[in-house]
C-alpha cells in the first residue's frame, strides 16, 4: 500500500519529492503522479507537462540530482490531475554519433512505459506535430471479477489470425462499431459458431498508421498492419470506439474478458525486433533520445544494423532491453490477461549485441522460465529479414513453439500436385518430428499454418500463380515470389464453372489437411469463406477492401464455410488427432503413415497419395479405441486405396470426401461403411474415415 507522502521541495511552483524508483512510467499516487524514467548515459532529465493537445509544454520541471538513484530519475509531482495534462521528457547528454550517443535536449522523448499515447485516436488523420508523441496517465481500475484463463493445451489450439480494423471495417460485417475492439466483441457469436478457441490479434501496441502515409495514383496508403511500434505498453487507441481519455485500454479489456468467458484465448502478435524510429534518417521520439546505443544494435561506427528490414533492430539481449521486454510482457499478462504472444521475426531476439546468433540467448531463456509467464504461450516466427532461418532449431527450453514455415511450404506444394514430396507431407501431417524431436520439444512445438497475414489468402492460393501487388506502389517488386500457389488454369477471377468448382475443392482440401495435422493450427481470418485480396500477397499498406474482410462471401461460399465449421468440430471431437492418447487396445501405434496400400510407404517422386492414421484409447470410453484415417490424393487422377484392417467388431465409416458434390462432401450422417476397406478417391481430394464399433 502506498504511503501518504508530503512534498520535500518546490520547483518552479510545483510541490515535489523523490518518487518510487521501482515504478516505471507515470503512476497516479495520493495527491499527485509519480514519474520514473531511466537512462544510462543521460546527464540530466526534465519532465515536460503539456495542456491536452498543446504543442508546447506549460511546465518544465528538472529532476534535481538528489532525485536520481543510480541511473533512474523519479519524482512525485503533487497537485496535478491526470485529465488535465500530457507529458514527455527532455534528456541531455553526450552527442557523439560515432559512438551511438545522440542526445538532444531540444527533442521531446516519449516515455517507453507510457500506458497511452496522445494524438493517435482518429484513424487516418495526420497529426500536425509529426513524431511529437506525448503520453497520458491512465486510470487502471478495471474490475476483472473472477475471470479465469482458459489454459487450453497448446496442441489443441485452433488459432484465428485477424487484423482488428480489417476484421469488421467493411459495411458487410454488419457491426455497429466497425474496425474496433468493440467490433470484434460484436462478432464473438460468429467466432463461437466457427469454433476457433484462440484469436491472434495482429499488432495492437500503439503505432502510427500515418508514419509511412503516401498517395499512389490517387489512393491513400498507410502503415496498415502496424508492425512499426511507437509504444509497447499502450494499446492502439485508433482501434477503440470509445475515445474517452485516461480510460484507454478499457475497451480492449472488455473484449478480452468476453472472449475468455466464451472459451477463446487471446494471443498478441508482438514486435520486439525493431521500432518505428527507423535508421539514421528516421524519426527521433523515444529510445533514440533515451539510450540509443543501448536499445539498438549498432555497428562499430554507430550505424544501425537492419536485421528487421525496417531500418533498425532492438538490442534484445542487452540487460536493460531484456528487462524492458520482460516487464512489457508481464504487464500485458497481468493487466490485460493475455494468454500468449507470437513474436514477429523472433530470430532477432536471439542475436547478440553485435548481431551474431547466440546458442542460448538470455532473453529467450528468461522468458521461458519467467514465473509470471509460466503458462503463457510463447510462439516464435523463427526467422528474420537478414536470412537467419531457425525453423526446427529455435532455442526453446521445451517452452517455445514455432510458426512452422516448412509445414506451409511443403504442404502447399504437395497439395497442388508437386512431386517428390510424399515423405515431407507425411512428416508435416504428423507433427514434423524430423524438425522437432519430441524428447526435447514436446508435441506442440510446430504451429501449423498454410496462410497468414503475410502472403496469399487461402482462396488466392488457388486463384493466382503470381503476386499482384501493383497497388502497393513498388511496381510489384515487394512481397514474396515463392508462393507455391496454383491458379487452376486461369489467373484471377473467372466465370468458368469447372475452375471455380476446383478452387472450392482445393480450399476444402487445404483446410481439412490443416485440421487433421498434429500440432496447433493457425489460419487467416476469412479463409473459412474464401476471402480474397485479389492476388496481393503483401497488403501491409492497403486500408480498403483488399485487406478488409468481405463478409458477403460467407453466403457466396456457404459450402466452404459450413465445411470449415465441420472440420474444426471434427478436430475437437477426435482427440487422437491433436494428442497421443493412451495406447490403443488394438495396439495400433499413435500415428502411422500409409500409401495406397495400408502400412506401405514405398514413396517415390511420383507418389501423390499419403494417408495418416491416428489411434489411441477413447477419451470418453476407455473400453473403446479411437481410430481416425485421413488421406490426401494430390494427384489429378483417381487413386484406388485400401484402408488398414481393423480389430474385430470395428468397421470404417466415411466421414467426409471432398471428391463428392459440394452438398455431399460431409458424409458422416449417410452411414457409408467401408466393409471391404477399398475406396476410389477422385483426383485432387481428401477424405477421412473413422473406426466405428459394430455391435
Amino acid at each position: 500500500m502506498l504511503r501518504d507522502l508530503k512534498p520535500t521541495d518546490n520547483i518552479l511552483g510545483f510541490d515535489v519529492r523523490p518518487g518510487y524508483y521501482d515504478m516505471d512510467g507515470a503512476t497516479p499516487v495520493r495527491g499527485g503522479v509519480n514519474f520514473t524514467i531511466s537512462s544510462f548515459y543521460a546527464t540530466s532529465c526534465t519532465l515536460l507537462l503539456f495542456y491536452p493537445g498543446s504543442k508546447w509544454p506549460y511546465a518544465r520541471i528538472p529532476f534535481p540530482d538528489s532525485f536520481k538513484v543510480g541511473n533512474t530519475y523519479s519524482m512525485i509531482v503533487f497537485g496535478i490531475e491526470i485529465d488535465k495534462f500530457e507529458y514527455a521528457y527532455s534528456l541531455d547528454g553526450p552527442n557523439q554519433p560515432e559512438k551511438g550517443l545522440i542526445f538532444n535536449k531540444d527533442m521531446y522523448v516519449l516515455d517507453p512505459y507510457a500506458k497511452a499515447v496522445t494524438g493517435q485516436s482518429s484513424w487516418g488523420v495526420r497529426q500536425p506535430n509529426t513524431c511529437v508523441y506525448k503520453a497520458r496517465v491512465v486510470f487502471n481500475d478495471y474490475d476483472w471479477g473472477n475471470i479465469k484463463f482458459p489454459h487450453i493445451p497448446m496442441e489443441e489450439l485452433i488459432i484465428y489470425e485477424l487484423h482488428v480494423r480489417g476484421f469488421t471495417e467493411d459495411l458487410s460485417s454488419g457491426v455497429k462499431n466497425r474496425g474496433t475492439f468493440e467490433g470484434i466483441r460484436e462478432k464473438i457469436p460468429y467466432l463461437k459458431e466457427l469454433g476457433v478457441n484462440a484469436v491472434e490479434l495482429m499488432p495492437i501496441f500503439e503505432f502510427d498508421e500515418m508514419g509511412s502515409y503516401r498517395n499512389f495514383n490517387g489512393e491513400q496508403l498507410y502503415d496498415y498492419w502496424g508492425y512499426n511500434t511507437v509504444c509497447f505498453f499502450a494499446p492502439n487507441t485508433s482501434y477503440e470506439s470509445d475515445h474517452r481519455h485516461h480510460r484507454e485500454g478499457t475497451e480492449l479489456k472488455k473484449l478480452i474478458r468476453d472472449l475468455k468467458s466464451n472459451g477463446i484465448e487471446v494471443i498478441l502478435d508482438v514486435v520486439f525486433n525493431h521500432t518505428a524510429e527507423g535508421n539514421e534518417k528516421g524519426p527521433f521520439f523515444s529510445f533514440k533520445g533515451l539510450d540509443n546505443n543501448i536499445y539498438y544494435m549498432l555497428s562499430p561506427d554507430g550505424r544501425y544494423y537492419n536485421f528487421s528490414g525496417c531500418g533498425n533492430a532492438l538490442n534484445c539481449n542487452h540487460p536493460i532491453v531484456r528487462d524492458f521486454i520482460k516487464s512489457c510482457l508481464r504487464y500485458w499478462v497481468t493487466e490485460y490477461k493475455i494468454d500468449g504472444f507470437r513474436f514477429d521475426l523472433a530470430s532477432i531476439l536471439g542475436r547478440n549485441e553485435d548481431g551474431t546468433p547466440m546458442e542460448q540467448p538470455p532473453l529467450l531463456k528468461s522468458l521461458a522460465f519467467d514465473p509470471i509467464l509460466g503458462k503463457t504461450k510463447l510462439i516464435a516466427e523463427a526467422w528474420d529479414a537478414a536470412g537467419l532461418y531457425q525453423v526446427g532449431s529455435f532455442p526453446s527450453w521445451n517452452r517455445w513453439s514455432e510458426w512452422n514455415g516448412r509445414y506451409r511450404d511443403d504442404l502447399r506444394r504437395f497439395l497442388k500436385g508437386d512431386g517428390n514430396l510424399a515423405w515431407a507431407a507425411a512428416n508435416r501431417l504428423t507433427g514434423s518430428k524430423d524438425l522437432y524431436d519430441p524428447s526435447y520439444r514436446g508435441h506442440s512445438a510446430s504451429v501449423n499454418f498454410l496462410t497468414c497475414h503475410d502472403g496469399f489468402t487461402l482462396y488466392d492460393m488457388y486463384a493466382y500463380n503470381e503476386k499482384h501487388n501493383y497497388l502497393n506502389g513498388w511496381d510489384n517488386t515487394d512481397g514474396a515470389n515463392d508462393n507455391n500457389s496454383w491458379n487452376c488454369g486461369f489467373e484471377g477471377e473467372t466465370s468458368d464453372p469447372y475452375i471455380n468448382s476446383l478452387r472450392r475443392k482445393l480450399v476444402k482440401n487445404a483446410f481439412a489437411t490443416l485440421m487433421c495435422s498434429r500440432g496447433p493450427a493457425l489460419f487467416l481470418a476469412g479463409d473459412e469463406f474464401c476471402n480474397t485480396q485479389f492476388g496481393n500477397n503483401n497488403a501491409y499498406c492497403q486500408d480498403n477492401l483488399t485487406s478488409w474482410l468481405d463478409w458477403s462471401r460467407k453466403e457466396q461460399f456457404k459450402d466452404v464455410f459450413e465445411f470449415a465449421k465441420y472440420m474444426i468440430a471434427f478436430r475437437k471431437r477426435f482427440h487422437v488427432i491433436t494428442k497421443n492418447r493412451d495406447v490403443a487396445r488394438c495396439t495400433f501405434p499413435p500415428e502411422s503413415i500409409h500409401g495406397t496400400q495400408p502400412w506401405k510407404t514405398d514413396f517415390n517422386e511420383n507418389s501423390r497419395m499419403v494417408a495418416v492414421m491416428y489411434a489411441g484409447m477413447s477419451k470418453e470410453n476407455p473400453e473403446l479405441d479411437e481410430i481416425v484415417y485421413f488421406a490426401i490424393n494430390a494427384h489429378w487422377e483417381d487413386a484406388l486405396i485400401e484402408l488398414p484392417s481393423l480389430p474385430t467388431g470395428y468397421v470404417w465409416k466415411l466421414y467426409f470426401d471432398t471428391g463428392r458434390a459440394p452438398e455431399e462432401v460431409i458424409t458422416e450422417d449417410k452411414n457409408i461403411l467401408l466393409y471391404d476397406r477399398r475406396y476410389r478417391m477422385s483426383g485432387r481430394t481428401v477424405l477421412a474415415a473413422v473406426a466405428e464399433k459394430v455391435y
